[in-house]
């Protein structure tokens, strides 16, 4: 399986949060980055829709998103932002090397622009509606499992 990394680009939400990191489980992601103003596991609405979750992820908070990716950089992941632009390719004509760290950003404004310019790749779900986006815990279920679903035909 690729080792995947969720990044968490300034989420203002406990419970999307806490619903990430229940997905983030049962995707065996290897480890989730809180990063910005998303709040830390401490946090007491987190544990309603992680139900534990929060223990068994690997989690680690860092001030900016910045940080986070210059590391991930080193360590050799590249780094794919989740994010509707005019770079972005589908999902599912997407080829993910091994280590990926997947960004997903902010419920209302998305992700930073210093972060989008800092990724490798941009990825984006097909919108078959009127809307635009979906909820950021949404669209980090269909990811992670789209990835997954796809390493298991295999």
């Amino acid at each position: 399986m690729k080792e995947l990394i969720v990044v968490l680009d300034n989420i203002r939400s406990a419970l999307n949060v806490g619903a990430i990191l229940r997905t983030c489980d049962g995707a065996a992601i290897t480890k989730v980055y809180l990063c910005g103003v998303t709040p830390d596991i401490t946090h007491p609405k987190i544990s309603k829709t992680a139900l534990g979750a929060e223990f068994k992820v690997p989690v680690t908070y860092f001030a900016t998103t910045d940080e986070v990716l210059t590391e991930l950089k080193k360590e050799g992941f590249t780094l794919a932002a989740i994010e509707l632009t005019p770079e972005a390719t589908m999902l599912q004509n997407t080829e993910l090397p091994t280590k990926t760290a997947l960004i997903f950003g902010h419920e209302a404004t998305g992700v930073q622009l210093n972060t989008l310019a800092t990724a490798d790749l941009h990825i984006m779900l097909p919108m078959l509606g009127t809307k635009n986006s979906l909820n950021v815990a949404t669209t980090v279920g269909i990811v992670v499992y789209y990835i997954r679903l796809n390493e298991l035909k295999t």
